[in-house]
């Protein structure tokens, strides 16, 4: 099929008439990205190249370090899985950007490896998830929707056998069970998991690590149904934007920022003209308190 390319360079098959509709391709963090700034949304995921990124940040060297470590335990033989095997692990997965110096990354690995450790204790090493930071998929009218849940549990309900979405959390915050109802991120991987191994997945749970708090919600159909018009809704507008590109129009109008506390934290923030008079974070702002018992 000919082809042409927008302003971003980006080659667009052409359509014929009475094709359906392209899916929308997307992740939940994808569509997140666009629901917190359309702006950085476009800077992400639709300009190439891609603009120049700030440095690292500690916080998300901290996160992947701790979900990497989760990943490898449950990779162990169940007779290895115990607290002892953990400061090997997160030793080898263990990332080193954004921190502000040698002693606050330390203090950070102490506090992470205690998190484990706490965490840990609190499963069944004979248990074995249906999945572990595994990708799930489903199709909508309008979404070709994929995501990886940090875990997936098989668990017997009260209408038997479940699926249940879990998702770790490091960061500094607690969290409850609105945080869990409302996250759209965990809702779209409860529909997607309900598809992929075709049992149904209503439990959707937060597991804060820092705390050893776990906040939770039971979705319903109706509930999964309606974040699921909400994505698709979502995606429409970004297909709306991104034809208006394509289009001509200019893409700051296309794809307006959304100025606030958030462009402190944002990637983008040196190519951004919307960020004036928001101070900008340190990489290691959000994980400086670690430090605070040396």
């Amino acid at each position: 099929m000919p082809s042409t390319s927008n302003r971003a360079g980006v080659p667009e098959q052409l359509g014929f008439a009475g094709m359906p509709e392209r899916l929308f391709v997307c992740t939940p963090s994808k569509l997140g990205a666009f629901l917190d700034c359309p702006r950085r949304y476009r800077y992400s995921y639709v300009d190439r190249p891609t603009p120049p990124k700030g440095p690292p940040w500690a916080h998300n060297s901290l996160g992947a370090s701790v979900h990497t470590a989760l990943k490898n335990w449950f990779a162990l033989p169940p007779e290895r899985r115990v607290p002892a095997a953990l400061p090997t692990l997160l030793k080898s997965t263990w990332v080193r950007e954004g921190y502000r110096d040698v002693e606050l990354e330390r203090a950070a690995y102490r506090k992470a490896l205690d998190w484990l450790e706490t965490y840990v204790a609190t499963l069944d090493p004979q248990e074995e998830p249906l999945g572990v930071e595994r990708v799930v998929a489903a199709k909508t009218a309008v979404l070709a929707l994929n995501g990886r849940a940090d875990r997936i549990d098989a668990r017997v309900g009260p209408r038997g056998p479940e699926a249940v979405i879990v998702d770790y959390k490091t960061g500094r915050s607690g969290l409850d069970a609105d945080d869990a109802r409302g996250s759209q991120a965990l809702a779209l991987y409860a529909y997607a998991a309900q598809r992929v191994f075709r049992r149904p997945c209503h439990r959707v749970e937060l597991h804060h690590l820092p705390t050893g708090t776990v906040a939770t919600h039971e979705h319903t159909d109706e509930s999964l149904a309606r974040q699921v018009r909400r994505a698709e809704d979502t995606a429409r507008d970004i297909m709306t934007a991104e034809k208006a590109v394509a289009g001509g129009a200019d893409p700051d109008e296309a794809f307006p920022a959304n100025p606030g506390s958030l462009c402190g934290w944002c990637d983008f923030r040196k190519v951004c003209p919307a960020v004036a008079g928001v101070a900008a974070k340190e990489p290691w702002t959000a994980v400086e308190h670690l430090g605070d018992s040396r």
